[in-house]
């Protein structure tokens, strides 16, 4: 058996033999490979899809919600200054009620006018209301009794039906869908009832005896 040497002088280096059985394992430093990359791709993309919805649908629900609230404060930034109004309006009508249709007939042409004067007042100022989104609620009598609208004070026998407004005592008001002042009602309970005929007395049996007649006098 000879010594061989590399060209160098140098003994080359000796390698294992490699059976059958050997079995290669990767580097510490190779990376895994996934099995399916294109199975992770599309699930990637299905949770950023779904990221994506959901942030579309908050954005749109914050843009509802804030133009909820703008037109909210358009409608009822004068809740506060028209409920003030309201006493003027009732002084109005109350001034307005005073005379009756006798009454301003015979009033003299500086007194219409001045009865002219009050009932453009009101008008105007119920228009200026009505251009706000203020306007009155209905409590003409036969009206259906809403307890969001109405006060209900008391409650008599009317001509118009059960539960319905029977009589108004104070005019009420609201801005937009929300109520400003119940309007103060009296809720019918129906037709009076009926009162019952007064029967006549009998009349009186005239016991007394006549001339001739037997009286019993037994027990």
């Amino acid at each position: 058996m000879t010594d061989e040497t590399t060209p160098n002088g140098e003994e080359p280096e000796t390698q294992e033999a490699v059976g059958p059985d050997a079995v290669e394992t990767p580097e510490a430093s190779e990376p895994l490979v996934d099995d399916d990359p294109i199975l992770a791709l599309q699930t990637e993309v299905g949770v950023l899809k779904d990221q994506l919805m959901r942030a579309l649908a908050e954005t749109d629900n914050v843009r509802k919600r804030s133009e909820r609230q703008l037109a909210d404060e358009r409608v009822y930034a004068i809740e506060k200054f028209a409920k003030d109004l309201l006493p003027v309006s009732d002084n109005l009508a109350r001034a307005l009620e005073v005379l009756s249709v006798d009454a301003r007939a015979d009033l003299s042409e500086p007194g219409q006018k001045l009865l002219e004067g009050v009932e453009l007042t009101q008008k105007d100022l119920h228009a200026v209301l009505a251009r706000n989104g203020v306007s009155a609620i209905d409590a003409a009598p036969g009206a259906a009794f809403d307890p969001n609208q109405h006060q209900a004070v008391s409650q008599i026998p009317s001509e118009y039906p059960s539960g319905s407004v029977a009589s108004t005592f104070q005019s009420g008001w609201k801005i937009g869908d929300r109520t400003l002042r119940a309007a103060m009602v009296a809720v019918s309970s129906g037709a009076p009832a009926a009162e019952a005929p007064i029967e006549p007395a009998p009349e009186a049996v005239d016991t007394a005896s006549t001339p001739g007649e037997i009286l019993d006098t037994k027990a």
